[in-house]
Parts: structure tokens; C-alpha cells; sequence
């Protein structure tokens, strides 16, 4: 019984200190739709277990946090069957969220360019999250318009 409070009271601590778009305990309620810009290009294999078309996406994915719903927008380029340029383009309305949309937004090229659509799952990039849900949704949503 001490052990659980103990769990509870780390995990309240560690909402507490990352901040109102960090890993706090919220069930996120996403809704995504993509499309691709250009996806008549080449058919690119990936190195993981799909195949998807060479071209240019773009995709939405939402989450909720302590601030409330936030969306981010995903335009992502496939080339050769791997990520060769992603541009994370932050929508949320609440100053804190848009803060770390922004921070989570000058990282994530460095994490994803280069690999194949299927590896990409992000969890937290610099400090930030829970913009990670929506960026993954919006990937998922690019997944499904990126198979021939």
C-alpha cells in the first residue's frame, strides 16, 4: 500500500514539473486526416514492412492536454522509401502548448529524417510529450495515404 502511494505521489511530481504539455495522465482523443501533395512519385521501399510512394504529405493529428485539445500539422517528404525532410507546424491556441509545439518542432528532423516511414514513433522530443501524440497520429494518417 506505501509502495502505490509512493508510485501516485512520483507521478503527480512528474506531471507537476513538466509542465501543462507534458506526460500528465490524460487520455488523448485524436482525429487525423492526410494528404498527400504529391504522391505520384516513384514507389519507394522502406526497410520496415510496408511500402509507400515517394512524395510530398501532409496530415493533422490532435491531443488532448492539461490546457485542453491541441493540433499539430505534419508535412512530411518521402524519398527512396525513407524520411528525407519533415516540417512540424505548430496550431495549438494555449501559449504553454504552442510554447513546446515550437520546441517539439526545431527537434524532430534531427529524430526522424532519414528513416523509413514505418520506424518513425516518436515519444518525447525537446521536452515535449504529448505533441508527440499528435505527431504520431498525423503519421499514421500519412501511412495509410502513402501506400500505392
Amino acid at each position: 500500500m506505501l509502495s502505490a502511494a509512493a508510485a501516485a505521489s512520483v507521478l503527480l511530481l512528474t506531471a507537476a514539473c513538466g509542465s501543462n504539455d507534458s506526460d500528465a495522465a490524460s487520455s488523448p482523443e485524436t482525429s487525423a486526416s492526410a494528404s498527400p501533395s504529391d504522391a505520384a512519385g516513384t514507389d519507394g521501399a522502406d526497410s520496415g514492412t510496408g511500402t509507400f510512394a515517394d512524395g510530398d504529405y501532409s496530415a493533422e493529428g490532435s491531443y488532448s492536454n492539461p490546457g485542453g485539445q491541441s493540433t499539430v500539422k505534419v508535412d512530411l517528404t518521402l524519398a527512396d522509401g525513407k524520411v528525407s525532410d519533415v516540417t512540424v507546424t505548430p496550431e495549438a491556441e494555449n501559449s504553454t502548448s504552442k510554447q513546446y509545439q515550437t520546441k517539439f518542432a526545431g527537434g524532430i528532423a534531427k529524430e526522424v529524417v532519414g528513416k523509413s516511414l514505418d520506424e518513425l514513433k516518436v515519444s518525447k522530443v525537446s521536452g515535449s510529450s504529448l505533441t508527440s501524440q499528435g505527431f504520431n497520429q498525423a503519421i499514421d494518417a500519412i501511412k495509410d495515404e502513402a501506400r500505392p
